[in-house]
């Protein structure tokens, strides 16, 4: 399960990807669309400039549609521009202009964020359609991973992410050879040796805390650890009681490699590239699979489908909330016209259709619609206030797949068993009680 701050990353990832498919889809009448991406330490001033000598440009375009449309969708990036004083230490991404909505109407847009983490593209493009490309690489991992090459001639500490990899540490060690001295003396040899062998063991192990786990947090400051080498070493290390057990939980991989120092480390990489790659899908089978242990033992700690998490929820039972991704499911507040009062009712695509789903059952009375946003993005915002993490999960594992077609896409790990029949009364045959 991730940590608060894995959580967070992965809903502002989980958003970048909602709004990358959201810019993608939209498309403009003529070159109405401005992409502007600052990197971090960019110039609001330079940019503004550019703005202003792009608007002379733009002035003289012939057609008069095309050439409203162009000032337009600068004038509407300069006001935008003029709320920021500076780029924020992340920089900036800036989407605006004119877009066709499905019913051929013009809609004016605005869309401008600082990312999550420093982006390092510049861009400005006007075409009639947002470009994105640049928005990926704040998708790709950028999770920290620890290596440690032990081999008898001395250890190496090294860390890789995304493409960087980084030598953190290295020592080397000068342990006795096995030879026969004969006599009383061998003993004594092996005795010595073995004594070397420990204390080199325990060196690593110590070094391993120092630069894997974070001080401040006392939890390992890497998402996985990687043991390599070309004798038993790393064998001896990831099994050896000095080893500290909060890394050992982290071990991904122990590998064997031909060299030690650099030349393993490059090495170690290579062979364990598809392992690091399939984190994320591991962590999501691991937490899958978490929650269908809880139903295979019965625990009663469980829940699923949207009604019943969203009680579970309301009660504060829920530890983890899991959903899948791409969840088509709104969430409505309505009102009755004869009442006044107000429910909130979640519907997927085929329930928005129905009208009668918009009728109270018992007054017959028209249900006016309040507020519709998606229950995603509601979660996206609200999770926090349940006291629960929100995890958000593929459908391109077994796992995941099982879960989005057995489970409906949604359901929850629960701190302490709930009988969710008891509040039967929010589930959706029952909502029009609410009304009553």
């Amino acid at each position: 399960m991730a940590d608060g701050h894995d959580n967070d990353k992965n809903i502002e990832i989980w958003k970048v990807k909602k709004l990358i498919k959201g810019l993608d889809a939209a498309r403009g009448n003529g070159t109405s669309m401005i992409s502007l991406i600052m990197p971090p330490r960019d110039q609001v001033s330079r940019v503004t400039k550019m703005l202003g000598d792009e608007y002379g440009t733009a002035s003289n375009i012939k057609s008069r549609v095309n050439r409203q449309s162009v000032l337009a969708a600068i004038t509407s990036a300069q006001q935008r521009l003029k709320l920021y004083n500076r780029v924020p230490p992340n920089g900036l991404v800036l989407y605006t202009g004119t877009i066709v909505t499905d019913e051929g109407k013009e809609k004016k847009v605005t869309f401008d964020f600082e990312p999550f983490r420093p982006i390092n593209a510049s861009l400005y493009l006007c075409d009639n359609k947002f470009h994105t490309e640049a928005l990926n690489e704040l998708l790709e991992s950028d999770d920290k991973f620890g290596f440690i090459v032990m081999d008898g001639n001395g250890t190496l500490f090294g860390t890789l992410s995304g493409n960087t990899r980084e030598v953190l540490h290295k020592f080397s060690v000068d342990l006795p050879k096995k030879h026969g001295r004969g006599g009383q003396s061998a003993l004594r040899f092996a005795r010595l040796r073995m004594e070397k062998r420990h204390n080199y063991v325990r060196k690593t192990a110590e070094l391993a805390t120092q630069f894997f786990i974070n001080p401040a947090t006392s939890q390992p400051n890497v998402s996985g650890l990687i043991l390599a080498g070309s004798a038993d070493f790393k064998t001896e290390l990831s099994q050896s009681d000095m080893f500290d057990q909060r890394l050992a939980t982290k071990i991904l991989k122990v590998v064997d490699v031909s060299y030690g120092g650099e030349n393993g480390f490059n090495q170690a990489i290579e062979i364990s590239a598809e392992v690091l790659s399939n984190v994320k899908f591991i962590q999501e089978k691991k937490l899958i699979g978490k929650y269908f242990e809880e139903i295979s033992q019965d625990t009663g700690k469980y829940v699923f489908g949207v009604d019943d998490t969203m009680a579970a929820l309301e009660m504060g039972a829920v530890e983890t909330l899991i959903v899948w991704e791409n969840l088509d499911i709104n969430r409505y507040i309505l009102k009755n016209s004869a009442t006044g009062e107000t429910a909130v009712k979640h519907f997927n695509k085929a329930q928005e259709a129905d009208q009668s789903n918009f009728k109270d059952k018992a007054t017959a009375a028209d249900l006016e619609v309040v507020e519709n946003t998606s229950l995603l993005e509601w979660f996206a915002e609200n999770y926090r206030q349940f006291g629960c993490t929100l995890e958000f999960i593929t459908n391109k594992s077994q796992e995941g797949s099982q879960f989005c077609r057995g489970f409906g896409g949604i359901g929850g790990i629960l701190r302490y068993q709930v009988e969710v029949n008891a509040y039967e009364d929010v589930s959706d045959e029952e909502y029009d009680e609410d009304f009553e």
